[in-house]
């Protein structure tokens, strides 16, 4: 039986041809890593493909046992694509997915791209490479996790900020978990990046 003030998040970055996965545990002031993959949807037809992330995702609940430890999800919002098919193939991934976890009993949040950046970075407009960066940092990891996979978890992450701040107006306190984060002060062919210094900063202060 879980403890107080410990919980396990599910973070899911869907895709019709892959959709990532990342799972937490949140366990009052600390995220830990759990588990992270991808799940690959090797068949042509848009309902093959929906029935593979249904079931493959439905499976690695199981394997955690999260249907039984009353754990939380988070997805990535659809974002509106210039390309009216993707976006719809994109929907029906989501919604498979979303399916997979109601299923099993997770409570489902919704964050959008630029929620989940800021919350793990700092910026709503990081880039996919100091997302991945910033979760390996966060979560204190000795690998770099897939990009599907590293967004999963940073949705996860997301989550638990989230949660931490909606507990500290409940009981009146600090939310623990809230990143600290320098803000970054490159910005690289558009896109906002940490120098050296502030990624070192962060992981000093994380060890």
């Amino acid at each position: 039986m879980m403890g107080e003030w410990m919980t396990f998040i599910v973070g899911i970055d869907p895709g019709s041809r892959k959709t990532g996965y990342g799972i937490i545990k949140q366990e009052k002031a600390k995220v830990v890593f759990v588990d992270a993959g991808v799940i690959y949807t090797k068949v042509a037809d848009m309902p093959g493909r929906i029935a593979c992330i249904f079931k493959k995702l439905s499976e690695i609940l199981s394997q955690h046992e999260l249907n039984k430890n009353n754990a939380k999800a988070a997805i990535e919002q659809v974002f509106v694509a210039k390309n009216p098919d993707s976006a719809l193939k994109l929907g029906q991934a989501r919604g498979a997915a979303i399916a997979a976890l109601a299923m099993n009993n997770l409570n489902v949040c919704e964050y959008s791209a630029r929620q989940i950046k800021q919350a793990v970075s700092g910026y709503g407009a990081a880039d996919k490479e100091q997302v991945s960066k910033m979760v390996q940092l966060l979560l204190k990891l000795d690998f770099v996790p897939q990009e599907d996979a590293a967004d999963a978890l940073a949705c996860a992450i997301c989550h638990a900020y989230a949660d931490a701040q909606n507990q500290a107006v409940l009981t009146g306190g600090t939310a623990v978990l809230s990143p600290d984060q320098p803000k970054p002060s490159k910005k690289i062919k558009g896109r906002l990046r940490l120098s050296e210094d502030q990624l070192l900063q962060i992981l000093t202060k994380r060890s």
